[in-house]
């Protein structure tokens, strides 16, 4: 039996390397593929650290890194409430550590100041990326939070006989989201990816937090709908 300790342990240091290395790609490796690893290579950053996350604690924590999973699993009748509650201030924690420690790095380099949606912060509108509008940020973050949900469900669901490769397979998906994402919003799918960096960065990237909360949220609860009711058709609990 794992104790609550160490699935709170567990969730806070996986959210913690997600972002670290995640957000960490794009302020420190860069987004120019020139001089940098480019948007693709800051695609694979996130998803290779979902990779690493899924299979140094998937046996602790079921490695959620993610709120929006949590409560996506309490939906589809997978967890309690309760339990998805600490899970969720592990997670948070968690981001908000590797954006310190990120924050720490950057600043104590020549020239690292902080701008608008600094340490990887989503965002949208004049000024982000390509300047996409709100409504296109919320379907964005709402449809890509879907479908990343139901590769996790699917994957992680019992009737899969290919169990084994869970992680790969939620690991690529979320590359695939960041490189069609990436210009719209920087790609969230995830409240606490945002909500660590935006604390750090304030201004914009913290007004704009909630879009990352709810969209990322209503997107995983409806995949979970849609993936019992319609997919594997099994009662919800």
């Amino acid at each position: 039996m794992v104790s609550t300790t160490s699935k709170f342990v567990a969730e806070m240091i996986g959210t913690m390397v997600l972002v670290l290395m995640g957000c960490g790609s794009a302020v420190i490796a860069g987004a120019d593929g020139t001089t940098g690893v480019g948007l693709l290579g800051i695609s694979f950053a996130f998803g290779l650290s979902v990779v690493a996350m899924a299979y140094a604690i998937g046996h602790i924590s079921g490695c959620h890194i993610n709120p929006a999973i949590s409560i996506a699993m309490v939906a589809a009748g997978r967890m309690k409430m309760t339990e998805a509650a600490y899970y969720i201030v592990a997670q948070i924690v968690g981001a908000i550590i590797g954006a310190g420690i990120l924050y720490i790095i950057f600043t104590n380099h020549p020239g690292g100041e902080l701008g608008p949606w600094a340490l990887g912060s989503n965002g949208w509108g004049t000024g982000y990326l390509a300047e996409y509008n709100t409504l296109a940020a919320f379907v964005a973050e709402f449809v890509f939070t879907f479908i990343f949900l139901l590769v996790i469900l699917g994957s992680t669901s019992t009737k899969n006989i290919h169990g084994g490769f869970a992680g790969l397979a939620i690991g690529l998906s979320l590359v695939l989201i960041h490189i069609v994402g990436i210009k719209i919003t920087g790609v969230s799918v995830n409240p606490a990816r945002s909500i660590g960096p935006a604390i750090f960065a304030q201004g914009a990237a913290l007004s704009q937090i909630w879009l990352f909360i709810v969209a990322p949220v209503l997107g995983g609860v409806f995949a979970s709908f849609v993936y019992n009711l319609l997919i594997e058709k099994k009662e919800i609990a």
